[in-house]
């Protein structure tokens, strides 16, 4: 039984992770003209999913816990949620807030170069933690069986 609801929680996430980060947001900039509120919603978006993550790591560090598993599995599985865990932390509340103080700094949505320049880089950090932690959920379901 904890087996499927790990598997269950596993596979939320990576569903979710999935689904806001590689549909909905690149549909999101590809049917908006106007990029600043396409911006805007893929962030609420990418926020409740750092939330969701939150939340499906802790229940699935909680089952590993109870679980009957041999320590070499647990352990493994184990690593690959706190891994996931991080990205969303690292996303969450140490790029993002990073991203909106720049935003802020340009509250027409017209930011200079150099201010572009540095939010360009935030955000190909944030896709690459964020690819790293959707890579991490294929790894973790793959490896819940």
């Amino acid at each position: 039984m904890l087996t499927r609801v790990r598997l269950l929680v596993a596979t939320l996430w990576a569903g979710s992770l999935w689904t806001i980060g590689f549909i909905v947001a690149p549909t999101l900039f590809g049917t908006l003209s106007d990029r600043v509120l396409a911006g805007n919603i893929a962030g609420s978006m990418f926020r409740a999913e750092a939330w969701l993550s939150i939340a499906c790591a802790l229940v699935l560090l909680a089952l590993l816990q109870w679980g009957a598993l041999e320590l070499k599995r647990r352990r493994l599985l184990a690593a690959l949620v706190l891994s996931m865990l991080v990205c969303a932390l690292l996303s969450h509340f140490g790029i993002s807030p990073l991203m909106a103080e720049l935003k802020a700094q340009a509250p027409s949505g017209i930011m200079d170069e150099a201010m572009r320049s540095r939010f360009g880089m935030l955000h190909g950090v944030s896709t690459l933690i964020f690819a790293v932690q959707s890579l991490l959920a294929g790894v973790l379901i793959w490896k819940q069986q």
